[in-house]
């Protein structure tokens, strides 16, 4: 018998196949055969290769297989695909933070277009506002007053000013945990103390060059930061500022609807008048309104990238309620771990 073999550019491998009736009996051993040639018209080439004598074994035949070539894959060029997007993606962003940076500080301190005065041209009137206002923080004054206490009395605003003022305030105050425990916070080499200082108690901008800045490359030789005094307070106590912060936000919605009932500032349709004009007149409400949308796209962008440091079985929950104004910023600190913080 022949056996005709035909080249391809594939490699060639012998393989060997076990018959089944080899485990059939332990008594067979492994013999060889010569297979006569049948006699058939081709006999004449058979003889010619008659000094080739196939071998079977009872129980192990041989054969020729083709293996194909494997092709190579392709993980490295999609992971540097992926490197590249995402690089490009962080540029792209970083050059909008960077730009709403220079319209909030033309637009809402510079440029007389908005509504009220530029920095350069305040008006006293608003300068007694903001101060009243300052003194009235976290409605510590006003409920001094109502239970006796009056080492200096409470400056008598509109609750509608006073609400949306400690709202954005007590919003601003649950930020300090969340900034704490940002994984991306090393990349600031500034402190994060005096960030947040100056953006709780003179302009919110300051965090808009922070959501830029930490999208900067990691640095290989960078140290990290030791937590300061300040943090370690806000991110151990991060319940207790996620219970106080949200108290405010939740007393300012009530005051502005139904505070100073007493003092003749109308219901609620009387308050919702005057807040459409408030904030048409005046540039530290409207200013207000600027950090209100601020807030509700960095804190649930924030959050999404901190989601390791709360608890494994609130995940979930903090995962949907950081899309909630405020509302996901406490439950946040409600329910970070304590070991990742």
């Amino acid at each position: 018998m022949a056996m005709i073999t035909t080249t391809t550019s594939s490699p060639t491998f012998l393989c060997s196949f076990h018959s089944p009736l080899a485990s059939k009996s332990s008594h067979y051993h492994h013999q060889w055969h010569i297979l006569k040639p049948i006699q058939t018209p081709f006999s004449s080439f058979t003889n010619s290769l008659s000094s080739v004598k196939p071998l079977v074994s009872n129980s192990r035949r041989t054969h020729l297989c083709s293996a194909g070539r494997r092709k190579p894959t392709n993980l490295t060029t999609s992971s540097s695909l992926k490197e590249e997007y995402d690089g490009n993606l962080r540029r792209v962003l970083q050059i909008g933070l960077w730009g709403a940076e220079v319209v909030y500080i033309l637009w809402l301190f510079l440029l007389p277009y908005a509504p009220g005065d530029p920095v350069w041209a305040i008006s006293s009137e608003t300068v007694n506002s903001l101060v009243d206002l300052s003194l009235n923080f976290f409605f510590i004054l006003p409920f001094l007053n109502a239970v006796g206490v009056r080492l200096i009395d409470a400056p008598v605003l509109h609750p509608m000013s006073e609400g949306l003022f400690n709202f954005v305030i007590g919003w601003t105050f649950m930020f300090a945990p969340l900034l704490f425990t940002d994984r991306k916070r090393d990349r600031y080499k500034g402190s994060l103390d005096v960030l947040w200082g100056l953006q709780m108690f003179l302009t919110n901008s300051f965090l808009i060059p922070y959501m830029a800045i930490r999208l900067n490359d990691v640095d290989d030789d960078s140290v990290p930061n030791k937590q300061s005094n300040l943090g370690s307070v806000m991110t151990n106590g991060a319940p207790l500022v996620g219970l106080i912060g949200g108290g405010v936000c939740l007393i300012s919605l009530l005051w502005a609807l139904f505070g100073r009932a007493d003092a003749n500032f109308g219901g609620i349709v009387d308050r919702w008048e005057y807040v459409v004009g408030y904030l048409g007149s005046e540039r530290l409400a409207y200013a207000f309104i600027w950090d209100i949308c601020l807030y509700t796209i960095f804190q649930p962008w924030l959050i999404g990238e901190n989601l390791q440091n709360v608890q494994q079985n609130k995940v979930s929950v903090v995962k949907y309620l950081r899309y909630v104004p405020a509302v996901g910023l406490i439950a946040y600190l409600l329910c970070l771990e304590p070991e990742e913080v």
